[in-house]
């Protein structure tokens, strides 16, 4: 069974639906994670230096145009290519990748299931994999896909649909979800202008900029689980058998765990948030989102001075997303070391502009507004 809603995340079927390191079952296999995060780790930790490099590649020219777009010109490109740099993704492959993989999550307003397009993009990144894991067993590179093919634990190497698995999950988890955390880090960085001055004019307080992000608007809001077994929670007993829905982004606002929840307020209380998920399901990817989303958001802070967010026309992405698919950006004409860099977020989705977001409970008491 699956982490999504979809339909064909369920049922016996699911294995096909569903991309996870294992057995070929919807069921993840420990063993077979534990090499891939082995892997993925050592990787991970020698790729700043290049996760550097490619933020700067995008976000300079991003900066010198007088209409920008972040999603589409920086937040939306530089996690596929640090995944493709770690994958060893030929450079001429990436924007065709990077189209599918962001078929393959797509979901409009109201759809319950994989559309037919998604389908096709599926198979389309498989083959391309396919093909690149048959290259690598020929000619191996200094990339991760090399390396899961001669990865061992115990003498046991991967499985072919093992690497293919975590593939998948790379570009499609380890993806979007990046490209959500800069752009709701930007947005929550508006909203609170006083909780994050600080952070704005000193880059070693990113951290917990980008900590605060994850716990208070996280790219995952909520995760599908089956229940193998009886669970009570508050004198309330779920059954075996049941599907539950998971509200990872009300976990992380429990005053009971998280005291004083709300507004934003960069800090050390991120300890026991929910994320990336726990034990055998902890995500594989958070030590590298991590790392991009730090290196992203200071270069930034280099380069400007603040941060001005046009709420009119925000709209999140469906089905418990929390992004922002375009967000249009200009700054003044005069040199940035002197400005404020200006974002503007519109919706893509409509050719009127959406309402405006709900005030946060300090909003509305700041205006004397009881409700």
């Amino acid at each position: 069974m699956g982490v999504t809603l979809d339909e064909s995340a369920w049922g016996p079927n699911a294995s096909a639906a569903i991309v996870l390191p294992g057995d070929g079952s919807a069921r993840p296999d420990p063993a077979a994670q534990a090499r891939v995060a082995g892997v993925h780790a050592r990787r991970v930790q020698a790729l700043e230096p290049r996760i550097r490099e490619i933020t700067r590649s995008y976000l300079e020219p991003m900066l010198e145009s007088s209409a920008a777009d972040f999603i589409a010109d920086f937040a939306g490109k530089l996690p596929m290519d640090v995944i493709s740099e770690m994958l060893g993704v030929a450079p001429a492959d990436r924007t065709e990748l990077r189209r599918l993989a962001d078929v393959l999550v797509h979901r409009a307003d109201g759809a319950r299931d994989v559309p037919p397009e998604g389908v096709e993009a599926f198979f389309a990144v498989v083959e391309y994999y396919n093909e690149l894991l048959a290259d690598r067993r020929k000619k191996p590179r200094d990339d991760l896909t090399s390396a899961l093919l001669v990865a061992e634990i115990d003498g046991d190497r991967l499985a072919e649909n093992e690497i293919i698995a975590f593939l998948l999950l790379m570009i499609v988890a380890g993806n979007e979800t990046t490209t959500k955390l800069l752009g709701n880090a930007l947005y929550w960085a508006h909203r609170f202008p006083d909780q994050l001055d600080s952070v704005l004019t000193d880059g070693s307080r990113t951290p917990k900029w980008v900590e605060e992000t994850l716990r208070y608007d996280g790219s995952t809001q909520l995760l599908a689980r089956y229940l193998l077994q009886d669970v009570e929670v508050d004198g309330a007993v779920a059954s075996a058998g049941s599907r539950l829905v998971l509200l990872v982004g009300s976990a992380n606002r429990d005053e009971s765990v998280f005291p004083q929840a709300e507004p934003v307020r960069p800090g050390s209380r991120h300890s026991q948030m929910a994320s990336f998920g726990g034990g055998r399901h902890y995500c594989l990817g958070a030590n590298l989102a991590r790392l991009e989303a730090n290196v992203a958001l200071d270069e930034l802070v280099k380069r400007v001075r603040g941060i001005d967010v046009h709420h009119r026309s925000c709209r999140a992405r469906p089905l418990g997303e929390r992004a922002w698919l375009r967000q249009p950006a200009r700054h003044p004409a005069s040199p940035l070391t002197a400005t404020t860099f200006r974002l503007v977020k519109e919706s893509p989705l409509s050719e009127t502009p959406a309402e405006t977001p709900a005030e946060t409970p300090e909003q509305r008491r700041a205006r004397g507004s009881p409700r």
